[in-house]
């Protein structure tokens, strides 16, 4: 390690003080454009979380075309019993991902029921009933259709979390509780044809919603904790003889610390993945979606639930890790031309960055299609901006996370991990400020061994190592940069620019290439208003990135 710092101290500029850190923190501005100088600051001595290869993931729902929120109805045919399965579009944008976590579920996860092979029993679809919780009657899962997805699923190499109705078997109270231990006979049935069929599944998640005060509904920590514990009994028996097990996730609900202490702490031995939903922008109808998604002290907030999850995990005996198993940052389906456009990237590459961060493995997005939230247009299949940007995530941004942090402004959000497939680091840069440009340097710490050819002793000082701007204009050493913008620079725009290309899928409904622009590393990064941009650094060697 001695010798790969002192080579790295050779090309880089060292700092002794931190006199012209400070100085890098100045604003002039020249006209009516401001400009603001900052520093990006990394530890790179270890890595503060370790994500999923397939860390981005996003959701299937139930949801008919009957579903509507404020006089909207958003969902059209993008249910898992309507979505047409022939769209190449759809089918290039997963297939991108090589692979994309896929969770099937959602709120009426819980009403439905699986045909079995006889055929024995109706299998209706679900009927909208104001009267009913969630406002539609139980539906029914055709075995047919299943067998359709399947194939898709396997065509598109998806990993696919299949969410079970686990409110079967038991009775709600007038309080809003659901007692009684779940049912699974339905359930069991349907994982065995699974397994027969040789479909793959991921993992099997236990329930929607139903956990703290729920959502409709609740069931009690320790119930939900037996409960799991059917279901673990299940996938042992079940997939006894087929080579891999898949996870046992749950409980796909809102986070609640004491209700979430009670259930980990009574799953020690069965529970693989801890899921929690994330919804913290509020309502869709919200006229101040915009306001709260650029401002970071709101965006902060998420912080806190992310911190307390993962000491409840360190504090707890289990080895289960924490999954973010549905996100759509406004619920009821989301706000048109705000939680599909190009701002709602801020919201989101901001939550893959703060979740990663805690150690969180994986990240669902709320939806892949469906709603106004979708990563693809609900009609059309054509990828929103966010879409580009969780594809962008998944190719550059690898599985260790570093501390980064970032002085001269508090519009930047900064986040770094190591480069995925390749040397270096990658940093993501979001600047929530539409009126200033940024200029970055990155500096990072470690510690600089010297060794003195004659005694046996050696030297350590712990320094500062600038690892961008290095060099002259002449150097050979670059980066590679993605810069993501609005078209038009109207934030609710539905087209992102890369590096001021349009992107859009051609003709054949294939997905455009991702390319970067290659920069000296001699030059600062600039981040324009308004702007996210990607820094692939490949000859930054860092020791957390060994």
């Amino acid at each position: 390690m001695g010798s790969m710092i002192w080579l790295m101290g050779l090309c880089c500029w060292v700092f002794l003080t931190s006199h012209s850190l400070s100085a890098l923190s100045s604003q002039r501005t020249r006209g009516s454009e401001k400009h603001v100088e900052g520093t990006v600051f990394i530890d790179g001595k270890i890595s503060i979380g370790k994500i999923d290869n397939d860390f981005v993931c996003a959701t299937l729902d139930w949801w008919p075309p009957e579903k509507c929120d404020y006089g909207t109805c958003s969902w059209g045919h993008a249910s898992l019993l309507n979505l047409d399965l022939n769209n190449n579009i759809f089918l290039n944008a997963i297939k991108a991902f090589s692979p994309l976590k896929i969770r099937l579920g959602g709120t009426l996860q819980d009403k439905v029921t699986y045909e079995g092979e006889d055929h024995q029993q109706p299998c209706t679809p679900f009927i909208k009933n104001t009267s009913e919780m969630f406002g539609f009657s139980q539906g029914c899962l055709p075995i047919s259709r299943w067998d359709e997805l399947n194939t898709f699923f396997k065509k598109s190499g998806a990993e696919i979390i299949f969410g079970l109705n686990a409110l079967n078997g038991r009775s709600i109270k007038s309080d809003g509780s659901a007692i009684g231990a779940w049912n699974y006979t339905n359930a069991e049935m349907f994982m065995r044809y699974t397994v027969k069929k040789g479909y793959t599944i991921y993992g099997w998640e236990l329930g929607n919603e139903l956990s703290g005060n729920g959502v409709g509904t609740r069931v009690a920590a320790e119930q939900y904790a037996s409960d799991v514990s059917s279901l673990q009994s299940i996938v042992e028996d079940i997939y006894m003889s087929s080579g891999y097990k898949p996870l046992i996730v749950a409980p796909g609900g809102f986070f609640d610390a004491n209700w979430f202490k009670i259930f980990i702490d009574k799953s020690t031995k069965t529970l693989n993945v801890v899921t929690h939903h994330i919804y913290n922008l509020g309502p869709g109808v919200d006229q101040h979606l915009m306001e709260k998604i650029l401002n970071p002290t709101y965006l902060d907030g998420e912080a806190n639930t992310f911190r307390s999850l993962q000491n409840t995990l360190k504090n707890s005996s289990t080895s289960a890790n924490a999954w973010v198993g549905e996100a759509g940052g406004a619920y009821n389906s989301g706000h048109n031309l705000v939680t599909n456009a190009f701002v709602f990237s801020f919201w989101y590459l901001d939550q893959l960055g703060m979740a990663a961060s805690f150690d969180t493995k994986t990240y669902c997005r709320q939806t892949l299609i469906g709603g106004n939230y979708g990563l693809l247009n609900t009609t059309t299949f054509i990828p929103n901006p966010d879409y580009y940007s969780a594809l962008l995530w998944h190719r550059l941004m690898g599985r260790n996370v570093l501390l980064t942090s970032f002085s001269g402004t508090k519009k930047i959000r900064a986040y770094t991990h190591c480069a995925k497939q390749s040397p270096g680091i990658t940093l993501l840069l979001i600047n929530l400020d539409g009126n200033t440009t940024v200029h970055a340097q990155v500096v990072s710490n470690t510690t600089w061994t010297l060794r003195h050819r004659h005694r046996r002793n050696k030297l350590s000082h712990k320094v500062k190592i600038i690892l961008l701007p290095r060099g002259n204009k002449q150097s050979e050493v670059t980066r590679e940069e993605y810069h993501l913008s609005a078209k038009d620079g109207n934030l609710q725009s539905q087209t992102m620019l890369l590096n001021g290309k349009q992107l859009a899928v051609d003709s054949s409904g294939e997905i455009p290439s991702l390319d970067p622009v290659i920069v000296n590393s001699s030059e600062y990064i600039i981040i324009a208003p308004f702007s996210i941009v990607f820094v692939h650094m490949p000859t930054v060697m860092l020791p957390a990135c060994k």
